[in-house]
């Protein structure tokens, strides 16, 4: 009995008009990386596991793709490992390379790796899979594409401000109007807890603070209060929740906030000047905004964080992110090299984007014209003139076999294919085609230069 076929959870299969679709959004986001200046790289699709563990916290491992040894990979498996059935321990005898979980750690080992062969600052931009154990649920793959673009070298603010600029111009590109470009600095979120002398419960509190848009005020108020916030805590912290106006309004509101600390008062200066640089260049389509509950990448950001939230209309996740970090390669030995990056996140662009119908109707590449194959003789006819039309780059093709018109026609209906040519004998015989667009069913005979003009 035959074996049904399948795919593993959590991939997919895409039919050729998802593949011209998604091309269309990567094609657009790579020419716009291009034309900032970003330069591509490509990385391996597999590292070794030493690379990859521990760079990510504990889930992060578990949710690694380990690659088993080639040949008799428990010949050289540990032993006591095997007959106590410890994974953890057996796992590096046995697997000594894993799928890469995100293009931000191979980046890292690159430069690292490159360093006498990179001109600092260096502007990257990849697009490559990525693989991750996750649990499989809508929305969230175990393959999916990662569009990343980074600058490490440089601590200049002007980076932050490109990368404003870049967002907006991507989305600009894909008709994606209305799009929020959220911004906040982890020295805000520090000077926060130095205000309310909670240093040591930095992350408890920014973890609870960035769910206000789930759970509201009193919901984060109490998350804070069982991590062991005090009430003198929250007194004091109050006015965050009652930030609002525009971005000049929130700056002033953090600097009475702030004022107490240094750190927190450096991220209000960074801020600024990136809304004055905004302000000086507007954006076209897009609305940066501050948002001083955004706490995303907490672990690593060490400066701006970004977020871009996708039209009010369209009710979807965050569509990109990113951020400033001070020492990404420091895992590899090359410390002190600050960088930036952003990252777009192309399954939710691409749903949002089908949602509000913007992708144009020339992203699906299709045949323009199908030649009806009536015999050899007609057929190497037709072929001649496809190899003309192709020379003009016109999607021409000819139907492979010889056969009933009627299922020719039905053939080229049914992949929305809008011109036919009939190429037979009297055809031949006056050197012409018969060209019928398939919709309105109107039909011309042309010379070969005629039929280039009129699909051209």
């Amino acid at each position: 009995m035959a074996q049904k076929p399948s795919i593993p959870k959590g991939t997919r299969d895409f039919s050729p008009e998802e593949v011209a679709k998604r091309n269309y959004i990567f094609g657009t986001i790579q020419s716009e990386f291009k034309r900032f200046g970003f330069q591509p790289i490509e990385t391996p699709s597999f590292e070794n596991s030493s690379t990859l563990m521990g760079k990510y916290g504990d889930e992060g491992d578990r949710l690694i793709f380990k690659i088993l040894n080639s040949g008799d990979f428990l010949k050289k498996a540990d032993e006591n490992a095997l007959a106590e059935k410890d994974s953890l321990k057996l796992t590096s005898s046995i697997s000594e390379k894993a799928l890469r979980y995100d293009l931000t750690v191979p980046f890292a080992r690159y430069v690292v790796q490159h360093q006498n062969e990179i001109e600092f600052p260096f502007k990257r931009y990849q697009i490559q899979p990525v693989w991750r154990a996750d649990r499989p649920q809508k929305g969230r793959f175990r393959e999916f594409y990662q569009c990343d673009a980074d600058v490490v070298g440089s601590n200049s603010l002007w980076q932050e401000v490109e990368f404003v600029q870049l967002y907006d111009s991507v989305f600009n590109k894909l008709g994606l109007e209305g799009v929020t470009i959220k911004i906040n600095n982890r020295k805000i979120l520090s000077g926060f807890a130095e205000v309310i002398g909670e240093q040591d419960k930095l992350i408890d509190f920014t973890v609870a603070l960035d769910k206000l848009d789930k759970i509201g005020e009193e919901g984060v108020k109490k998350e804070m209060r069982e991590k062991g916030i005090s009430e003198e805590a929250l007194k004091k912290i109050q006015p965050i929740f009652s930030l609002s106006g525009s971005f000049a309004d929130k700056i002033e509101g953090l600097r009475s906030i702030l004022e107490g600390s240094d750190n927190g008062q450096n991220g209000i200066e960074e801020l600024q000047f990136i809304q004055n640089a905004i302000q000086e260049m507007p954006l076209k389509t897009a609305k940066l905004d501050l948002d001083v509950t955004l706490a995303r990448g907490l672990n690593y950001y060490t400066g701006a964080i970004f977020e871009v939230a996708a039209p009010d209309k369209v009710k979807m996740g965050s569509i990109g992110g990113g951020g400033r970090y001070d020492d990404l390669t420091g895992i590899f030995g090359l410390k002190n090299m600050s960088g930036i990056g952003i990252s777009f996140g192309l399954d939710r662009i691409y749903l949002v984007l089908e949602e509000l119908g913007l992708f144009p109707d020339t992203v699906i590449q299709n045949t323009k014209v199908l030649f009806i194959n009536f015999g050899e003789k007609e057929a190497l006819y037709a072929m001649k003139a496809v190899r003309n039309l192709r020379a003009a780059n016109v999607t021409a093709e000819l139907y492979p076999d010889a056969g009933k018109m009627g299922k020719q026609m039905k053939h080229a209906d049914k992949r929305n294919i809008p011109f036919t040519v009939l190429a037979g004998e009297e055809e031949m015989k006056e050197a012409k085609f018969t060209l019928k667009h398939m919709k309105s069913g109107e039909q011309s005979s042309l010379d070969i230069d005629g039929l280039i003009d009129a699909l051209s």
